[in-house]
Order: C-alpha cells, then sequence, then structure tokens
C-alpha cells in the first residue's frame, strides 16, 4: 500500500508567535548563527519532494535570490493573475484547495512542505489539509509582526510528537493536527451553510 504524503508545515517563529515583522522582514531570524544541521532542516528537506508557497512568501523568496528548477516543483497559490515570466518549476494555481490537494496526494512522491506564509497556511488548515506543523520557536520577541496562521475564529486540537532543544536556545515542536478528517468535514458543511446563506441575502 502507498505512503499517504503529508502537507507538513516547517516553519520558524519568534517566541511570540510571528514568522516575519509587518513588513516582512527576516533578519532577526536570518542574521542568527545557525548550527551545521539549520534545526533538523536538512534531515527534513530530503524527507520532501514538493513545496507549497503563498504568493506573498514566493515574492520575497525572489526578493531573497532563491532560485527554482524543474526537478523541485513549487506551487503557488494566488488570487492575483501569475506573472509574465515564471522559472521553471515553478506552477501557479487557483484550483480549490481540497481539489487540489487530493490530486497532489495521489502523486506518488515523498511528503510536501508547506512554506507559508500565514494566509495559505490557515487556508490549508481550515480545509483539513494540514497534516503536521514543524515549529522551530526562535528566543526572541518582536513584538508586533505576521502570525504564523492568519487570525480567525477555529478551535483545532494538535498532539505533541516531539520537542527537541538547540544550545542556542531554540526549541523545535512536533505536532500533528488530531482532528484532520473531521475538521475536513466540518468545513465543507460550513463552506456549504455560507453559500446558502448567500444565495438567500
Amino acid at each position: 500500500m502507498r505512503k499517504k504524503r503529508k502537507v507538513i508545515v516547517q516553519v520558524a517563529v519568534s517566541a511570540d508567535g510571528y514568522i516575519a515583522r509587518p513588513d516582512g522582514d527576516l533578519a532577526w531570524l536570518t542574521e542568527r548563527r545557525m548550527p551545521k544541521d539549520m534545526y533538523g532542516m536538512d534531515k527534513f528537506v530530503r524527507s520532501i519532494d514538493t513545496k507549497l508557497l503563498g504568493r506573498k512568501t514566493y515574492d520575497v523568496s525572489l526578493q531573497m535570490g532563491a532560485t527554482f528548477s524543474a526537478s523541485d516543483p513549487h506551487y503557488v497559490f494566488s488570487r492575483q493573475p501569475p506573472p509574465a515570466s515564471i522559472p521553471k518549476g515553478v506552477e501557479f494555481v487557483s484550483k480549490p484547495i481540497p481539489v487540489f490537494s487530493k490530486q497532489l496526494r495521489e502523486t506518488k512522491g515523498k511528503d510536501i512542505w508547506m512554506m507559508g506564509g500565514g494566509d495559505i497556511i490557515a487556508s490549508f488548515l481550515d480545509a483539513g489539509e494540514i497534516d503536521e506543523f514543524l515549529i522551530a520557536v526562535i528566543p526572541i520577541l518582536i513584538g508586533e509582526g505576521i502570525p504564523l496562521i492568519a487570525p480567525r475564529h477555529r478551535d483545532e486540537p494538535l498532539r505533541l510528537l516531539s520537542v527537541r532543544k538547540f544550545a542556542d536556545g531554540v526549541v523545535q515542536l512536533h505536532y500533528s493536527v488530531k482532528n484532520q478528517s473531521a475538521t475536513s468535514a466540518s468545513t465543507r458543511r460550513n463552506t456549504r451553510t455560507r453559500a446558502r446563506r448567500t444565495r438567500l441575502s
């Protein structure tokens, strides 16, 4: 039986829960001295072969000098039209998340890295399409910024799989999403309810 491909959020956050400053600045993270294994990043990268990200994260990646290739597929979710020039290995997605996720999970491959940002993580989570969170908590408070998950009302229980402490004070938390299937069904019900209300209004 083929192993189910998991969608895993792997991200670093400040101790007060932000993935970047309000303007997207990451100096508080990128200017840190990192251990050789980058907090387990090398091992994690070997376990995935597909990356998901939102348009803002993609644009920031380009500004930071990210490179792309046909052997390293990136799917970018955006409500805006794609740019005229797109690097090899990058595909812009406008399909509904449950449809896209089902199709991707059914293809052969390793696990899938959800890179962020907070809006696309929230959309996948609320659609029941996140399996695990691997969060490196950086020992710094930045006061304000872009949250790990876009804020909206939710009640999403997690199961702690492991905790790893590093000498520089970083703590890595590994969670699985407890009620993924229940969340997905609830999301579909809520979507249908909102659609009916819209038609009636």
